[in-house]
């Protein structure tokens, strides 16, 4: 009988019936408070960086878009700067004006050379035609041609590469935008360069192969 008094502990009693009871009036009375008070520390950093920025309030939950949009605004911007050896590209104003003065100075050239020369007619327009053919020339001539009689001729192999290279860039930008006669003329330049470029190659390959070996070190 001496062990009754300790399984009847008040404690279990207060726990299961008054102060139960009473923690669950007082969290039902007191609701919408704890709501409040746990929406004050979001809404904080929120308020700090209005004050800090001096635009109005934002909502916590949008603070990753401003963010978002910044940075894709940042790097488009750093993706639309050109590059450190580049100049930006002039706007269609200056376009425009530089033409109009380029075609005034070349107009005043050419009435200057006029008036030099009496009988000097107008200088044809340059057209499509005229520029195939500076490239054409060119390829020929870093090939070889056009040397004089009884002089070596100097020969640019790699410059001829370049050359004709940019006849192939040239044909391959402009497909579809060309006249008949435009891309006749080029494509027929392109094979001609290209034909004589084999040729010169394989003669400077019969000619390193059919040349004596050097002599071997410390005998000459």
């Amino acid at each position: 009988m001496s062990d009754t008094p300790k399984f009847e502990v008040p404690k279990f009693e207060v726990i299961d019936r008054r102060k139960l009871k009473k923690q669950e009036e007082e969290e039902q009375g007191s609701a919408s408070q704890p709501a409040a008070s746990t929406a004050e520390p979001e809404a904080a950093p929120a308020a700090v960086d209005a004050k800090a920025s001096g635009a109005g309030p934002r909502l916590v939950a949008n603070e990753s878009k401003p963010d978002a949009t910044s940075s894709d605004a940042q790097q488009n911007s750093v993706e639309a700067q050109p590059a450190p050896d580049m100049p930006p590209a002039p706007t269609a104003q200056e376009s425009h004006d530089q033409k109009n003065a380029y075609d005034a100075s070349a107009q005043r050239l050419e009435d200057l050379l006029r008036a030099q020369n009496p009988g000097m007619g107008k200088q044809p327009a340059v057209t499509f035609e005229h520029l195939v053919q500076q490239l054409y020339v060119s390829a020929m001539i870093q090939m070889g041609a056009g040397a004089q009689e009884g002089q070596r001729p100097q020969i640019d192999i790699v410059g001829a590469r370049n050359t004709i290279d940019l006849i192939g860039v040239l044909a391959e930008k402009t497909k579809g935008n060309l006249s008949s006669q435009e891309d006749r003329t080029l494509q027929s330049v392109l094979f001609e360069v290209r034909m004589a470029f084999l040729d010169l190659t394989s003669m400077i390959n019969m000619q390193s192969v059919t040349a004596p070996p050097p002599p071997p070190p410390g005998k000459r």
